[in-house]
């Protein structure tokens, strides 16, 4: 089980609390919540019915939410309930308010009341901008403005940052969109080998040594690579981890590489799952592409210098906190057709290799990785310049942390209460994993190296082992099966 079993209270400071209300007791209605249905303990929120924790989003004059309690109820509320529904009830509860305040002579109090309503929805809009491409929340959300400017018809200061709410809202949408379509280049095709079975690579085909020599280097590009395509993972995609979860439990357990989480089950929903696939499909890309790089190499004395040179390269990653690129490496030079090359990997100087298994080491639930993210973490806290800044984790480690943490803990309580510990505990490793997202890489752009990375060929599983067969022959019954079966199937395909 991954470590997320912890005291959520010792995880969220005061600041993550969602600011108890006056009286600061176990029970209390919140700033307009039902009275007895929002749980506080030692100041923290940590259940409520979900009709009281959506009373608690919505500002009144002498309340705002806190921050952090917005961000978690917004991530967390779309288990229960889609956006546009719960837009949809903040503008029934503004209306409530609202009513209530027309009829006291204080104007002044409506308009800071409408004010406030607009900063919640700024707030929404930019950190959940996807949540508008329905058409209806944005119908909603249309609406809510349109009251809310009734109430500022004098100055116009509402109307104006409404105004620019909704361009920067726009501009956000306008470029996801832009993204979808654009972004995710097709690798081409992975190669066959079996039309050049027993042949040499012609002389002058270029691999990654010919590209880039310099290990340091080529970890930059790596990193400057993750960054870009982690940059594109939203909060609320995240989430749909969690959304899914249940109906992909009829049909299989836990995700291993996420691929098998949000594909098919998901194809209903592919925009919401888009950028995860496409993070994913970028780790497999490299872990193939590194095995593709070593087996295809003729030379034993040259296959070492990949194999020593991809070592290097993980562990630059490692140094500078770029976990998953490192990940991506060593799946590589794992896999069956890379491994099996004993002659090749004798030559090899393993030292620098074991150290980095050790840091994967999967027993204790990756107590190793851990310590060593923890260490980037904290490393990152307190940088003094953006290269201590980055840390890339083992994405899908991330998303089985997530998956674990919503699996072992129930969203409802007996009383019928969601449990919003759980979703506080969620939302804060999903924060700290987008407060890497947007950390803005330091190194330099060599876009011949990403060029190569992004669109060099690689060979197909089968592919893979026709070549490592080619470069050290099989050594036992199995493989000695394998490779006969392998050879009729091309000639037969032939």
């Amino acid at each position: 089980m991954p470590q997320t079993s912890v005291v959520f209270s010792s995880c969220l400071g005061p600041s993550c609390s969602g600011q108890a209300q006056p009286g600061m007791g176990e029970r209390g209605g919140g700033a307009g919540g039902a009275s007895g249905e929002l749980i506080f303990q030692e100041g923290r929120l940590i259940s409520g019915s979900l009709e009281a924790l959506m009373e608690h989003l919505v500002p009144r004059v002498d309340y705002y939410p806190d921050r952090t309690y917005i961000f978690t109820f917004l991530l967390s509320s779309r288990v229960f309930v889609p956006p546009r529904d719960l837009l949809a009830r903040v503008g029934q509860i503004y209306l409530e308010q609202r009513q209530q305040l027309e009829d006291e002579p204080e104007k002044a109090k409506l308009k800071s009341f409408s004010a406030k309503i607009v900063q919640l929805l700024q707030e929404w809009t930019e950190a959940f901008p996807y949540d508008f491409q329905d058409e209806k929340a944005m119908a909603e959300l249309k609406a809510i403005t349109h009251r809310v400017t009734q109430c500022d018809e004098e100055n116009g200061t509402v109307k104006k940052a409404i105004a620019q709410m909704t361009q920067s809202l726009l501009l956000s949408l306008a470029a996801r969109s832009q993204f979808q379509e654009l972004r995710e280049k097709l690798r081409p095709p992975a190669v066959d080998k079996g039309s050049v079975l027993k042949t040499k690579p012609p002389a002058a085909q270029k691999d990654i040594l010919g590209v880039c020599c310099d290990p340091l280097v080529l970890a930059q590009q790596l990193t400057h690579i993750e960054l870009d395509r982690v940059s594109s993972i939203h909060p609320e995609d995240l989430m749909q981890i969690i959304s899914h979860v249940d109906s992909l439990d009829n049909h299989r357990g836990p995700p291993g590489f996420l691929r098998p989480a949000v594909s098919s089950q998901c194809r209903g929903d592919l925009t919401k799952t888009y950028s995860l696939e496409a993070y994913d499909n970028w780790f497999n890309c490299l872990s193939m592409l590194v095995a593709t790089e070593v087996c295809r190499v003729v030379k034993k004395k040259h296959r070492t210098r990949m194999l020593e040179f991809f070592i290097d390269v993980a562990r630059e990653c490692f140094n500078m906190g770029n976990f998953n690129s490192m990940m991506a490496i060593i799946s590589g030079m794992n896999l069956s057709p890379v491994a099996r090359l004993k002659k090749t990997w004798s030559k090899v100087k393993t030292a620098k290799f074991d150290v980095l298994e050790h840091h994967m080491d999967p027993s204790s639930n990756f107590c190793n990785y851990r310590t060593a993210l923890q260490g980037a973490t904290q490393r990152s806290q307190m940088a003094n310049s953006s290269r201590e800044k980055i840390v890339i984790p083992v994405f899908n480690l991330f998303v089985k942390d997530i998956y674990f943490l919503h699996k072992i803990h129930t969203n409802h309580l007996p009383n019928g209460h969601i449990n919003f510990k759980k979703f506080w505990e969620i939302s804060r490793q999903i924060h700290e994993f987008m407060t890497w997202t947007q950390v803005e890489c330091p190194f330099e752009k060599d876009k011949k190296i990403q060029n190569y990375l992004l669109t060099a060929p690689i060979y197909s599983e089968e592919a893979l082992f026709i070549a490592s067969f080619e470069s050290e022959g099989p050594e036992n019954h199995m493989e000695k099966d394998s490779w006969k079966t392998l050879r009729t199937t091309l000639l037969n395909r032939a």
